[in-house]
């Protein structure tokens, strides 16, 4: 059945789909198809084919209104008609459905047509500030306005991987830090590891006068013989840090077993059951907890040794080591550590053979800790042992009677006591400082010959670094423990002292080491040389003895020196052989100014010869 002239008026032209449209699931053309079939069938009905939704490839627009259930009003030319739309004779799930495909149809346009708009702006954008940017640097050569699409697409890459590297470098150092880390990498290309921690000034002036004997720690530890290692291990100095690195960071031949969960580890020598270390996390407190130097000298050879009869006891070398920190710093962390309810109860005090009495040693608190006392109390305690600690633990108590006050006048007392700690510490195998960890790794390589895996790490803030106190306070602090304050001192000079005299002799040896490689060279090079010659000089020599006589009668002399320089040769390379077997012996001195002088009268005669 025809359509009516007016429905084919307003209907018009068949619409045609645009090229390349994406092909849909549910089409809208089939849809309309189908209305304008049912229009036809039903006079009167035109004008709800005229609305049956946009061929394919045409959008109403994001306002689009959704499709109404009441009848829609017919145009005049159809009046009388009937009123009912279309798509009310589908069932209502499937007008929903087409009703929801128009609407993401039409989001869809506008969300394309945005995103390739704002493409175009920021290219477009980005061209132009590009372009002047390269006309400042460049000047007439670039025009970035005449590039073609190709150099354009090269520029954007170029600055898509810049944004992507600083992406990554975000990514992998977050921090302002890493980067002037890199930046000082790039102006000095070898920086010094064991520069100073605490950013002072590399070089000191010295204040104390140190013999060569106190300054060279050179310790021949025999990790696989009876030699032991021995912590002394003070309160709050970074000693736990130190005493992991100890069982974790040491490069041995059998490396120490720790177990997960478990705070000691089995530090056995190789191919022994014995262990090389005692330590916290080695042994445990086998000799109380934080013993001291007078509580370890007398109880660690007897726990070592005590199932041994005396007779079958090995002949030792007890080698201790200890870390120092600055008092003030301690002394608040110490604070600190009481508040959170420390107390060191376990500790076992002994000194000639007994602990001290609760007269000798009286508490400062009541109760079972100290937890929560402010600082002004800490302070007041005339008891308190956090008072000069580091002096205390690292003198030998029993030259002063112990924890007895009424021996000796409390003048002599502190005197005995400094002296003490100072010969103890300046004679122990090795002693660093909180405050400057990779010398003290250093130091600790090149005294027992061992090397750790990981370097140290000096760490700034600390919960000591976080108590705010005025200057009045530190005063009294300093005040209270002035012994502290004259050891650190007398270490702090000692420590940078053996740590600059070590790294001047690993520059000496080194030096020195160059300078044999290269005479060695020149030595192997000239006796090639004369040996081919005095060969070439036989030959001719040979085949015409009484020309080769009469144009060279000094040829024989000649040959002298020669065999002169081999012989010189040999035994210069046969004492450098001896010099580096004998390097550890005490008479090395010796043997380097005989060898240098074995080598000045080589280069002589190679000078005489010439």
């Amino acid at each position: 059945m025809a359509l009516p002239a007016c429905a084919a008026r307003a209907l018009g032209p068949p619409l045609q789909p645009e090229r390349g449209a994406p092909a849909r699931t549910t089409c809208p053309r089939r849809h309309s198809r189908v209305e304008a079939e049912l229009a036809a069938s039903r006079p009167g009905a035109v004008a709800a084919s005229v609305r049956a939704g946009p061929p394919r490839g045409v959008s109403r627009g994001f306002n689009s209104q959704p499709l109404p259930d009441e009848p829609l009003k017919a145009s005049s030319s159809l009046a009388g008609a009937a009123r009912t739309p279309l798509l009310a004779l589908l069932p209502r799930g499937r007008r929903r459905r087409m009703h929801d495909l128009r609407r993401r149809w039409d989001l869809g346009s506008l969300c394309r047509a945005l995103l390739t708009r704002g493409l175009a702006a920021l290219g477009h954008s980005l061209k132009h500030v590009l372009g002047a940017i390269f006309s400042k640097i460049f000047g007439p050569l670039a025009s970035v306005g005449n590039m073609d699409e190709k150099s354009n697409k090269l520029l954007l890459a170029l600055v898509m991987l810049f944004l992507f590297a600083v992406i990554v470098l975000q990514y992998v150092c977050p921090g302002t830090e890493c980067q002037l880390l890199r930046l000082q990498a790039f102006s000095s290309p070898m920086p010094d590891p064991y520069r100073s921690e605490d950013e002072s000034s590399a070089r000191f002036v010295p204040r104390y006068n140190f013999s060569r004997r106190d300054l060279l720690r050179k310790v021949d530890f025999d990790i696989k013989g009876d030699d032991l290692i021995v912590f002394l291990h003070i309160q709050k100095t970074g000693g736990t840090t130190f005493g992991r690195h100890l069982v974790r960071n040491i490069q041995l031949e059998q490396p120490c077993e720790c177990r997960v969960g478990q705070k000691k580890c089995t530090c056995h020598r190789p191919g022994k059951r014995e262990t090389w270390l005692f330590s916290r996390f080695s042994t445990g407190w086998s000799c109380g907890l934080h013993a001291d130097w007078t509580e370890l000298t007398s109880c660690v050879p007897a726990v070592v040794d005590g199932k041994r009869d005396a007779r079958l006891r090995p002949s030792r070398n007890f080698h201790y080591i200890t870390i120092l920190r600055d008092p003030v710093s301690r002394y608040l962390s110490e604070w600190r550590h009481v508040q959170r309810g420390a107390t060191w109860k376990a500790s076992l005090h002994v000194c000639d053979g007994r602990p001290p009495t609760s007269e000798e040693l009286p508490s400062c608190y009541t109760g079972d800790d100290w937890s929560g006392c402010p600082l002004k109390e800490f302070m007041d305690c005339p008891y308190n042992l956090a008072n000069n600690r580091q002096v205390r633990m690292l003198s030998d108590l029993t030259l002063v009677g112990c924890y007895n006050l009424s021996v000796m006048p409390e003048r002599q007392r502190n005197k005995v006591l400094l002296e003490s700690a100072k010969s103890n510490l300046k004679h122990m195998a090795f002693f660093g400082l909180t405050e400057f960890q990779r010398k003290t790794q250093y130091l600790f390589e090149k005294t027992f010959n061992m090397n750790f895996i990981s370097p140290f790490t000096q760490y700034n803030t600390t919960r000591a670094s976080s108590v705010e106190i005025n200057e009045e306070i530190q005063k009294r602090i300093e005040g209270l423990n002035f012994l502290d304050m004259e050891l650190y001192s007398y270490a702090k000079d000692l420590f940078l002292q053996r740590y600059q005299f070590m790294r001047q002799k690993e520059h000496q040896e080194a030096r020195q080491k160059r300078q044999e490689q290269r005479k060695f060279l020149k030595g192997r090079f000239l006796q090639t040389h004369f040996q081919s010659q005095g060969q070439s000089q036989s030959q001719s020599h040979r085949q015409n003895p009484s020309q080769n006589l009469s144009q060279n009668p000094n040829l024989s002399a000649n040959q002298n020196v020669t065999q002169n320089l081999i012989q010189n040769l040999t035994q210069n390379s046969s004492q450098k052989e001896n010099r580096e077997s004998h390097k550890q012996n005490p008479g090395q001195e010796q043997s380097d100014g005989s060898a240098s002088n074995s080598t000045s009268d080589y280069i002589g005669s190679v000078e005489k010869w010439r």
